[in-house]
């Protein structure tokens, strides 16, 4: 409060009347007539050099990014997010402890936490599967029933039923495990060769039955209707589609000596002499979301 002519200043208010003197000096005031700025809004538009600076140095490789890539608020915001996702994928993968504590939490089956998860990252099935955009089906969650000429009835479930993202969009099918489901058998069938697990094995089966089903039910395209019934504009079409498991961490093949390259070799010819569906590793689907982040695509 004024006193005549003068004001007194005492406590905090000595260093909020110089942070204020400090801040408006870099605030441009264009018109002559009164205008009314809070302390607030002062701290928001004014940063110091040095604040700047550390803001900078924290934050190096965003600002290349933005830089680099012209974003947006709004792509600066889907970075942050998948990186801080990727790491979350990462604690999935190598922290059982961590593991634990979220299928507590989401009180649900090791299988069940990582839906929950792709449920929520599905950018991660973008460029992540055969590097072929992939994405769900517009207001559809992943997990999806297959009968009929809609997904909207009981019957067969795919864990994810994605279609590519291009002018004509065709069905992908993903059968999701999890990352400790057993690539191989534990003994070997003969020497130096090994037979795949009986989940994977289970697993390919399980998805050749989806697919054969869906090709039967499905026929030519998908139609999707809305949650009334009404037809949407999205069409899928349903011609020889793509299918994907994903199970199991090449980390199976790893102690602390090196690689087992018999067990290594048998799953590597395995995997590549089935035509589909494809076989991804959850180690691998890691790496390629990633990738995917380093990249700035998705």
């Amino acid at each position: 409060m004024p006193y005549g002519t003068g004001f007194s200043f005492v406590g905090d208010e000595i260093g909020r009347f110089c942070e204020f003197l400090s801040n408006i000096q870099s605030v441009e005031l264009k018109r002559r007539g009164s205008v009314n700025i809070t302390d607030e809004e002062l701290r928001r538009l004014v940063l110091t050099a040095r604040q700047a600076k550390d803001l900078v140095t924290d934050n190096e490789e965003l600002f290349s990014e933005v830089l680099r890539y012209s974003l947006t608020k709004k792509d600066v915001v889907a970075v942050g997010y998948r990186k801080q996702q990727l790491e979350t994928f990462r604690r999935l993968l190598s922290d059982p402890e961590y593991f634990g504590q979220l299928k507590s939490i989401k009180k649900c089956s090791n299988e069940a936490l990582w839906q929950k998860f792709f449920e929520k990252n599905q950018w991660i099935f973008g460029y992540g599967l055969d590097y072929i955009y992939s994405s769900s089906l517009d207001d559809k969650r992943l997990e999806q029933v297959v009968r009929g000429h809609h997904v909207g009835q009981s019957g067969k479930r795919v864990d994810a039923l994605l279609k590519s993202r291009a002018i004509a969009s065709s069905l992908c099918f993903v059968e999701i495990k999890t990352h400790r489901t057993p690539l191989l058998q534990r003994k070997p069938y003969r020497p130096a060769c090994w037979a795949p697990s009986d989940e994977l094995s289970g697993a390919v089966a399980q998805i050749h039955g989806t697919v054969s089903y869906a090709s039967e039910t499905i026929v030519r395209k998908l139609r999707v209707k809305d949650s009334d019934g009404f037809p949407t504009s999205e069409e899928v079409f349903n011609f020889k589609p793509k299918s994907f498991v994903v199970l199991g961490n090449l980390d199976e093949f790893v102690n602390e000596h090196g690689i087992n390259e018999d067990q290594l070799r048998s799953f590597e010819l395995y995997r590549g002499n089935i035509f589909q569906p494809e076989i991804v590793t959850f180690d691998e689907l890691y790496e390629r979301a990633r990738h995917i982040v380093a990249s700035n695509r998705g």
